[in-house]
């Protein structure tokens, strides 16, 4: 048991110790999205979690348009604090306006809810081919009761979009979750019925963004 508390405990202190790292280097990086917009492979569109800039997933948009892939962000959704429908209509938007078909959402927590909603939208569906989701609360957190700030409880289990969202089960064999064996944020992991679900044997709702099984299943669902 002191073994398993052990190595919780350094899985926290490493997951907001890259959590910090990255936001620190987002804060004064100066690259500009549009560089990313160049490639003949699948699009893909990046949907950041609640909090984080476009910039803290630089390392996998990086990745990506290294392997020829095209990478989206939608600035519009500044740090995502907006309700996860309206951040869907955002995305949806943008998907409309740069006339993407075809696309891949790659999203990390939050991102996962709004991703997951613009695919149950007509409008949204007909341009996304599928999703890889990294930590994404799709049945909501059981801390969000806690949580002050409207923005952070909304992910109660009990949240009306959750709750409607984990309703629309016919397209969840287009989604991939991946997640650790310990989310200090999701304690009842991310699975999701139907869906690819992949476990990684490791723990922390940040760093999981950098394991090479994430760009693995990426590459897998954008073929």
């Amino acid at each position: 048991m002191t073994t398993n508390w052990l190595r919780v405990a350094s899985w926290w202190v490493a997951d907001y110790a890259y959590a910090l790292t990255w936001q620190t280097r987002g804060f004064f990086n100066k690259t500009s999205p549009a560089a990313f917009h160049s490639g003949e492979q699948t699009p893909i569109v990046v949907i950041p979690g609640i909090y984080e800039s476009w910039k803290f997933l630089q390392p996998l948009i990086t990745s990506m348009h290294q392997r020829g892939h095209p990478v989206h962000v939608v600035q519009l959704l500044h740090l995502n604090r907006r309700p996860v429908t309206e951040a869907a209509d955002q995305v949806t938007a943008y998907l409309e306006e740069n006339d993407l078909t075809g696309a891949i959402v790659v999203a990390h927590s939050k991102g996962g809810l709004v991703g997951k909603y613009v695919m149950v939208q007509p409008a949204g569906a007909a341009r996304v081919r599928g999703m890889l989701a990294v930590a994404a609360p799709f049945g909501g957190s059981r801390y969000a009761r806690f949580m002050l700030p409207p923005s952070l409880r909304i992910f109660s289990p009990r949240n009306a979009t959750i709750l409607a969202l984990a309703r629309e089960v016919s397209i969840n064999a287009r989604i991939v979750s991946v997640y650790g064996q310990f989310d200090p944020h999701i304690p009842g992991g991310s699975s999701l019925s139907g869906a690819k679900n992949v476990r990684i044997d490791t723990g922390g709702h940040f760093r999981i963004l950098a394991h090479p099984r994430v760009i693995a299943e990426l590459n897998l669902l954008a073929e």
